[in-house]
């Protein structure tokens, strides 16, 4: 039986701690749209000073990228935060996300080829953590229902070891952050897509 951790419990812990010591930490947050970043924005500014970095290869059209870009853009500008929130827009390079996904084009939704789409964008976000001396790396994708919070935290703390960032485990579906994320959605009249991505996930949503 695979042997499931807490990772919001590793993280609760953690805030405990900075709260105590008076510390306020950087950290670099991928977010996939803004949708899904509203929660996380509202919950980890009242503990950090944020960067968050857009950078998603696999979504498909161009379009649909700018819009997300653009929504998380002005989500960011909108949102009240305890500390300021920093954009940074990583480069659109599908070719990346289709390199990685090549063999695994007919794998189901949440499987290997997704695992690989994690991983490609948390190094690039601790690759981007690390040049600005940053002293976590996170990522928004655990809020999703959808998406596998046991593997991102893996993933994540394989890559924080190999590049030399911190990664900050969590799994932001958890204390109703799923929930609160629709909430806010709602209340900033947010453009929630209704398909993950990449054309593999479109196509199970025509």
């Amino acid at each position: 039986m695979e042997n499931r951790i807490n990772y919001q419990r590793e993280l609760d812990r953690l805030l405990e701690q900075l709260e105590r010591e008076g510390k306020t930490p950087s950290l670099l947050l991928h977010s996939c749209c803004a949708p899904c970043s509203s929660y996380v924005l509202e919950y980890l500014s009242r503990y950090f000073l944020i960067t968050l970095l857009y950078y998603n290869p696999n979504i498909s059209p161009e379009e649909e990228y700018r819009r997300r870009a653009a929504e998380q853009q002005r989500l960011i500008a909108a949102l009240p935060a305890a500390h300021p929130i920093s954009f940074v827009e990583g480069e659109y390079q599908p070719e990346r996300f289709y390199a990685a996904a090549q063999g695994l084009e007919q794998e189901p939704e949440g499987g290997e080829r997704c695992f690989r789409c994690y991983a490609l964008r948390l190094r690039e976000a601790a690759l981007a953590a690390r040049e600005r001396s940053l002293d976590f790396f996170t990522t928004t994708l655990s809020i999703s229902p959808l998406k596998n919070a046991q593997k991102l935290n893996q993933i994540g703390l394989e890559i924080a070891a190999e590049v030399g960032v911190r990664y900050l485990c969590g799994d932001f579906k958890k204390k109703n952050g799923y929930k609160r994320s629709i909430e806010l959605s709602a209340q900033y009249g947010l453009y929630r897509q209704d398909y993950c991505g990449c054309v593999f996930s479109q196509r199970k949503n025509p």
